[in-house]
């Protein structure tokens, strides 16, 4: 359950990074993690900090970008929630950027590894169904608009 503060940091780092508000809070909902939280040691030795679970190999990178310590920005990360959702908002927007697909962006915000980020995707597409963000396929429309595309082009080619 997202607190207003959290949920208000959210709206604003979704509009400013201009990524759909639904995705992130899907990607909250994967990861699950709490303010001040650090998970792990992942396999390659890193960890996982703060609610949206942001990666500390990003810490190297973003204490440069601000021109602060590493420590501070580790600091900042792990327990400013509003810090930690910005943090998830840009990366979702440059793999966003990077490869001009939402669905590649939401597999590489956890891996780019094809089978474990694509597994990564379905599960934050089953969390914004779940919350009611997004609709369930519907396979009968889907059935529908596919045979009247069908009898359209039909149609020009017959002509």
């Amino acid at each position: 359950m997202l607190n207003q503060v959290f949920a208000a940091c959210l709206m604003i780092a979704a509009q400013s990074y201009q990524v759909p508000p639904a995705v992130l809070y899907g990607i909250y909902q994967v990861e699950g993690g709490k303010v001040g939280q650090m998970v792990g040691p992942n396999k390659n030795g890193t960890y996982d900090l703060g609610p949206m679970q942001i990666n500390t190999l990003w810490v190297p990178v973003l204490a440069k970008h601000w021109k602060i310590s590493e420590q501070r920005a580790f600091r900042l990360i792990r327990d400013d929630s509003c810090t930690n959702v910005n943090v998830s908002a840009w990366i979702l927007r440059t793999n966003l950027d990077e490869t001009g697909s939402l669905g590649r962006a939401i597999a590489y915000y956890h891996s780019r590894t094809p089978s474990i980020g694509s597994n990564y995707k379905r599960k934050v597409i089953s969390a914004m169904r779940r919350n009611g963000l997004i609709k369930k396929k519907d396979t009968a429309q889907e059935n529908v608009a596919l045979k009247t595309e069908t009898k359209v082009a039909d149609l020009h080619l017959k002509q």
